[in-house]
C-alpha cells in the first residue's frame, strides 16, 4: 500500500475513534466499544419479542405434546443424551437433513431448538434457518440441554430414529 494512502488511512480511523470517545462523553449510555451480546439479547429483535423460551414453558409445551424440540448439535453428542423426543438436526448439516428431519411438520407447529451452553449459537442459527424456511412459530431454548438434564426432565439417549 503506498505511504500516502496509508496515512489517509489511518488519520481517517483516528477521527473515527475520537468521534466514538466524544459520543461516549456526550451520551449517558454511551456505545459499546467492545462487545459480547449474550445470546438472550441476540435473540431479542424488538423489544417485548424475545425468541428465548424459559424451562418453565419448553417443559409445558413438552408435556403437552405441543411442539418439536430440535437439537441443533453434532449428531455424537444428540446420541450422548438429548431431549425425549427431541429430533435431531445438527446445524452443520441441516441443509443435508432438513427434509427428511422436518418431514410431516406444518410451518405453524411450535418449534423449539435447543444447543448446550450459554454461548452456543447453533440453536440461534438454527431457530434463524426455520424462520427463512418458513416456520412461523420458533422458539429457542437457551442452553437447553443442561437446562433439561439438571432439572432431571426427561431425556433420551442414542441416535435419532431412521438414523
Amino acid at each position: 500500500m503506498e505511504v500516502p494512502k496509508l496515512k489517509e488511512m489511518l488519520k481517517r480511523m483516528l477521527l473515527q475513534a475520537c468521534a466514538i470517545v466524544l459520543a461516549n462523553y456526550i451520551r449517558r449510555d454511551g456505545l459499546p466499544l467492545v462487545a459480547d451480546w449474550p445470546l438472550e439479547a441476540q435473540l431479542t429483535p424488538e423489544p417485548g419479542e424475545s425468541l428465548v423460551l424459559s424451562l418453565a414453558e419448553a417443559r409445558e409445551s413438552f408435556s403437552s405434546g405441543a411442539s418439536v424440540f430440535l437439537d441443533a448439535r453434532a449428531p455424537e453428542l444428540y446420541e450422548q443424551g438429548h431431549i425425549q423426543g427431541a429430533r435431531s438436526l445438527p446445524w452443520e448439516k441441516v441443509a443435508e437433513y432438513f427434509d427428511e428431519v422436518m418431514a410431516g411438520i406444518p410451518l405453524d407447529a411450535l418449534i423449539i431448538t435447543y444447543c448446550d451452553g450459554v454461548t452456543c449459537s447453533l440453536s440461534k442459527d438454527l431457530a434463524l434457518e426455520m424462520f427463512y424456511r418458513g416456520y412461523e412459530n420458533v422458539r429457542v431454548l437457551v442452553n437447553g440441554w443442561s437446562l433439561w438434564k439438571d432439572h432431571g426432565l426427561p431425556i433420551g439417549i442414542g441416535a435419532s430414529p431412521g438414523s
